[in-house]
């Protein structure tokens, strides 16, 4: 799959890439909303390997959308809606079977990029995650999911946010840079108003002797993507 996205600021990286291949375990179906949807590389990939399930996409930059909606078309995926707004500010028609997202997560004390596009891709700052938490219970269906990624320090942050908000978290994964380094990335998929048991994933390396993994390859290999620089 052909993705364009910009020459200058946010390009989507591995994290996206393995978000998609955890989703997409569960066998995703019904309507799912994609928030900070960037180039719409998740969205489109999760609409491509299950054609069923009705994705709409949102971001906060108008660029993004422009892009997305251009992949979209280029690459024959059918998606239901491109909206460039705020979701914290978004009035939806009705609920959500699924909310996706690889959010921004530099956490406050991190340093800010100049660049406002990248500032709002990345920085926590941009959509704080107890209001993201917040927003997503209440645009879920009953017993709808929140699956996302984010940064595996901050999982104490994380947990405290679903709970309070009705969020179960029922499958977590850590990803490692390699085997005997510390968790860099949290994979979650949480339910509202779920009473089950927490499944915790066998652990992802991205690194195996200084290659990739033949899980990341293996990964990597399903998702086909080749980047294209956004020309308009």
């Amino acid at each position: 799959m052909n993705l364009f996205q910009p020459e200058r600021g946010y390009r989507y990286n591995s994290d996206t890439l393995l978000l998609y291949d955890f989703i997409s375990s569960f066998a995703p179906k019904g309507e799912i909303l994609d928030v900070g949807c960037g180039c719409g590389i998740l969205g489109l990939l999760l609409k491509r390997d299950f054609p069923h399930v009705k994705m709409h996409l949102l971001d906060i930059q108008e660029l993004n959308c422009t892009i997305a909606h251009a992949n979209a078309e280029q690459n024959g995926i059918a998606i239901a809606s491109v909206t460039c707004n705020d979701f914290l500010k978004t009035k939806f028609e009705h609920k959500w079977d699924m909310i996706v997202s690889n959010p921004p997560f530099y956490h406050k004390g991190g340093e800010k990029s100049e660049d406002t596009a990248l500032s709002l891709s990345r920085h926590s700052s941009a959509l704080p995650f107890e209001a993201f938490a917040s927003k997503v219970t209440k645009t879920l269906s009953n017993r709808g999911y929140f699956c996302f990624c984010y940064d595996a320090k901050q999982l104490d942050h994380l947990m405290a946010s679903l709970l309070s908000n009705g969020l179960n978290v029922e499958n977590i994964c850590f990803v490692h840079p390699k085997e005997e380094k510390e968790a860099s990335l949290v994979l979650i998929r949480a339910r509202k108003n779920s009473k089950a048991l927490c499944k915790v994933h066998p652990p992802l390396f991205i690194y195996k002797d200084e290659v990739f993994s033949e899980r990341v390859q293996a990964i990597f290999k399903q998702s086909q993507t080749q980047s294209v620089t956004w020309q308009n």
